[in-house]
């Protein structure tokens, strides 16, 4: 039988719906070629706004009728939230919780013989929350590995429901990261990319922490690059910054999520930090890393936003200087706090700051890439576009265009920045 994977959300959710390929063909199924005929088809959901679980369904449906007779797997984040809204399985052949994973070729096979809906969501068990110590060996399609080292969050913000889908902070240990990278550094990989739901929470309540994780994927000599996913500002010490820096490999490159430049709007959704100590860990990696690239997301039209609030979000996203942003208008999302917060945003709104937002931080984008001009930049190429052109990315992430006709996928070469456009820069190789 061969089976297709369709994977919507974060990269934890892209390490694990690799890891649910290698168990399937480790047990005698392969990949489709034709994905809309697929005997299996998995749809690995993310449910972080309501937008998304909309998404969700409507590649379901679609899914279902495109192919009729297939083996529809719901998993993911969405079931796992709301195991209850049983509406969201119908079409669904298997669903299975974000605890579940494991027994996706018993629950096949169940299903194979007895051809019956089966749901099979466990609860988290908060209390005695354990990793689920699993790995992969590759990581299909993709120049760099992502590896998940952590999962779960404690941090129960008001506009989020991840904490209800993903449980408790846990960390792979550092003895089954170590074997794991060590595998994919033999299957070829050059760059590593730690990823977490709350990454900066890796080794909470153990006797290791984020630096220990880097400095283990930095051990082996075939990974030339170790870079971090999205994380969390709270945990993010001087001395934590301080060791990375240590690492030649390490890539300064931090996706530093903000939300909101409002402290008044950062209290109300209930984040642990505020826009002084946002700043301060910004101050620590630039005067730690030369040329530190600071990505982030900012939320607009939170409950309760006023237009003075607002213009404080916009100013202190100026102040800061990030190298790209990504924007988006707040969605209520049932079972959080803020859907039941007095004084929602209009759409209307939400939409007109989104634009002053995005302009803003599409400016600020634009000023970062005329900085790389001149520089002498190490990039990991990823692809041939189009026939034309080579695109990859520098060690702070600036995707860079490299007009060649050598063969060039999957190496890392020395390119001189001579230019830059709307949303990238080009090289020309050294």
């Amino acid at each position: 039988m061969d089976f297709n994977i369709i994977t919507l959300g974060c990269k934890v959710n892209q390490y694990e719906s690799q890891l649910m390929s290698e168990l399937l063909r480790q047990n005698g199924f392969i990949p489709s070629e034709d994905k809309n005929t697929a005997d299996i088809t998995i749809i690995n959901t993310c449910t972080v706004t309501a937008v998304t679980d909309a998404k969700n369904r409507k590649i379901l449906h679609k899914v279902r009728r495109n192919n009729p007779d297939g083996i529809v797997i719901l998993t993911g984040c969405m079931p796992q939230a709301f195991p209850d809204r049983v509406s969201d399985f119908e079409g669904c052949d298997i669903v299975l919780g974000n605890k579940r994973r494991a027994d996706l070729i018993e629950k096949i096979n169940e299903f194979l013989i007895h051809r019956n809906q089966i749901i099979s969501i466990e609860t988290h068990d908060n209390k005695n929350a354990e990793y689920e110590n699993i790995s992969v060996n590759n990581f299909d399609g993709h120049t760099r590995a992502f590896v998940k080292i952590e999962d779960g969050c404690n941090r129960f913000c008001t506009y989020c429901i991840i904490p209800y889908s993903r449980g408790r902070v846990r960390s792979k240990t550092p003895e089954v990261l170590r074997k794991e990278i060590k595998k994919l550094a033999l299957n070829g990989y050059k760059e590593i990319v730690l990823v977490g739901i709350n990454l900066s929470a890796y080794g909470q309540g153990e006797d290791f922490d984020l630096a220990d994780a880097v400095d283990i994927a930095c051990e082996f000599d075939e990974i030339k690059r170790v870079r971090l996913g999205s994380f969390e500002p709270e945990t993010m010490s001087e001395n934590l910054i301080k060791r990375f820096s240590l690492q030649d490999k390490f890539c300064p490159h931090f996706h530093l999520s903000l939300q909101s430049g409002c402290n008044a709007t950062l209290k109300r959704m209930r984040r642990q930090y505020n826009t002084e100590e946002y700043m301060q860990i910004v101050d620590n990696l630039r005067s730690n890393f030369d040329n530190a690239s600071i990505t982030t997301d900012v939320m607009v039209g939170f409950a309760g936003e006023t237009d003075e609030e607002f213009n404080e979000s916009l100013d202190f996203v100026k102040k800061v200087g990030f190298s790209k942003t990504h924007v988006f208008p707040y969605s209520q999302r049932k079972g959080t706090v803020a859907d039941k917060m007095d004084n929602q945003i209009p759409s209307k709104i939400k939409d007109e700051r989104s634009k002053i937002m995005i302009e803003a931080t599409d400016n600020l984008r634009l000023e970062f890439l005329k900085s790389q001009v001149g520089r002498v930049e190490g990039v990991l190429v990823e692809r041939l576009r189009n026939n034309e052109y080579y695109e990859g990315y520098t060690m702070n992430y600036t995707p860079v265009r490299i007009y060649c006709d050598e063969e060039l996928t999957g190496e890392i070469v020395n390119v001189k920045i001579i230019k830059s456009d709307d949303d990238f820069c080009i090289g020309e190789l050294i």
